[in-house]
């Protein structure tokens, strides 16, 4: 990349509409950051299997977060933006109205209330050909379960819906009146067919709709169209500001992450997590395990996500941390790391299964539960603590086998704000026995939104070239004593994922007949 002489400093603007936040960056034309702001908002569990978001509130957060940032450090440093990239969570739902106004809350990627619809889908002929037209594996995070459960179980919502909007589309149709959705996020739908890049048809008859219920399919380049007057003058920007409709959160992580070419993955782990590779090929699975995304028409991100990452171990830090400040959850946190670092590896026999939301790759089981295994009276609270971490790398790393089935991987690059702390990218690097480097940027979704928008500008000639100008910070080598220890606790933790089987579909009919 050519360094770019920035006389009237401008500069590129990129937000991501997270699972639990919305984060929002500065990027000068040389890709420094300027500065970054972020809102938080909650999701609701109306029932056990639910997960839903206020899509309103959403959007007010996303606002307040936007223009306070503008205000604060955009504009107070004589920067003008010229650009506004977005990226969001995959899998969400929102039917609206005719007149654009939501019909109740967004459904996020971890609702499980579809998991019947799922089932039946999958262990069908017609699950199996969805699934290799359309790269989203069988599973009530897709949209096309969502879609299907509403069709079956909430029809008179259904008969009401004009669209079946993602939070992105809905955001962007706000700010610019335009019902607009990416090829990347449309094929983290299970209704969108990756070979032909147009909706699937065989998917849209098992959701019962056809594809004028959904928005239209464009480029993660497209220009999403201007903003509507009131947010030009409320935000303070101009009508020539370009406005880019962009890609989901998780191909821009792989993006930002720098992980292009052979023997490379990226391990994300947020509030959720995944790990992924980049090709020009699909990953052929007939175990329907993997996701193949469209990051554009020449590269997919195929992978395995989880549902479990960093929320887990802030759920343990809630129910078991002591604060010593209000609403100290960080500082509660950083101190459970601290005790977990003092207990040796495999935390002395004690083994957690982090399935408190169910599990997606690779056992792609709804009915998942969270269990301590290996229990005994010398355990105590660090040895908890340690577990739960270690529980939740276990899953990435079990990830990462089923992905070497089939790629070679030879280095790691890991993001996101767990698996950024150190004592975790160390474990990575233990587990995994696989040197992993971090980026400079930690915010790799932020770091690819930005060079997507700098290619579309041509400032790089294409991603390939893009994703190459992506420079580490640090790189952690694997502990061998610890990896041999490591290796043998994973595949217990393996053996019990699968073992527990008949008592996760237990444990979860009963929770149903309890209601």
């Amino acid at each position: 990349m050519t360094k770019i002489s920035n006389n009237r400093k401008d500069c590129v603007i990129t937000i991501e509409l997270g699972t639990n936040a919305v984060r929002v960056f500065a990027f000068d034309l040389n890709g420094n950051i300027i500065g970054s702001a972020k809102g938080a908002y909650p999701t609701f569990h109306p029932e056990p299997d639910y997960s839903e978001q206020d899509p309103e509130q959403l959007f007010i957060t996303m606002l307040y977060v936007l223009k306070n940032f503008l205000n604060e450090t955009v504009y107070a440093q004589k920067y003008k933006v010229i650009t506004i990239c977005f990226s969001a969570a995959m899998h969400s739902v929102l039917p609206i109205d005719k007149n654009g106004v939501p019909l109740g809350n967004v459904i996020t990627w971890a609702d499980n209330r579809g998991k019947n619809e799922a089932t039946a889908l999958k262990n069908s002929s017609s699950g199996k050909t969805i699934y290799k037209s359309t790269g989203t594996p069988i599973h009530p995070m897709s949209p096309l379960v969502k879609i299907a459960w509403m069709k079956n179980q909430d029809k008179d919502r259904f008969k009401k819906t004009y669209k079946f909007l993602s939070i992105k589309s809905y955001i962007i149709q706000q700010l610019t009146g335009n019902y607009i959705i990416d090829y990347s996020l449309a094929s983290a739908t299970g209704l969108f067919n990756i070979h032909k890049l147009k909706w699937d048809a065989d998917a849209l008859a098992y959701a019962g709709i056809t594809a004028a219920k959904l928005p239209e399919l464009v480029s993660v380049f497209h220009p999403a169209g201007k903003l509507r007057k009131e947010y030009q003058t409320s935000l303070g920007l101009s009508a020539d500001t370009k406005i880019i409709t962009g890609s989901s959160d998780g191909c821009m992580a792989t993006l930002g992450a720098g992980v292009w070419g052979e023997g490379k993955a990226t391990v994300t782990i947020e509030d959720s997590g995944a790990m992924r590779v980049v090709g020009k090929e699909i990953l052929k699975d007939e175990k329907q395990r993997f996701f193949n995304y469209v990051l554009t028409e020449d590269y997919y991100v195929s992978g395995g996500p989880t549902n479990n990452g960093g929320v887990i171990f802030e759920w343990f830090a809630k129910q078991f941390g002591v604060f010593k400040y209000a609403y100290g959850i960080e500082n509660c946190m950083e101190e459970l790391i601290n005790d977990a670092s003092k207990v040796a590896a495999g935390a002395d026999g004690l083994l957690f299964l982090p399935y408190l939301l169910g599990e997606r790759a690779p056992i792609w089981n709804a009915n998942a539960r969270g269990v301590y295994f290996g229990l005994n009276i010398n355990h105590e609270q660090k040895h908890f603590a340690r577990a739960t971490i270690e529980g939740i790398l276990y899953e990435m790393y079990s990830i990462g086998k089923t992905l070497e089935e089939h790629r070679s991987i030879k280095s790691l690059s890991v993001n996101g704000s767990f698996g950024t702390i150190p004592f975790c990218s160390q474990l990575i690097a233990d587990i995994f026995n696989k040197p992993v480097a971090i980026s400079k940027n930690t915010s790799s979704v932020a770091q690819g939104s930005f060079l997507l928008s700098a290619t579309g500008m041509g400032i790089y000639k294409n991603l390939d070239d893009a994703a190459k100008t992506v420079e580490f910070a640090e790189t952690f080598t694997p502990n061998k004593h610890n990896n041999e220890v490591y290796k043998k606790y994973a595949g217990v933790f393996e053996n019990l994922s699968t073992k527990f089987n008949a008592e996760f579909e237990a444990i979860a009919n009963l929770q149903q007949k309890n209601k």
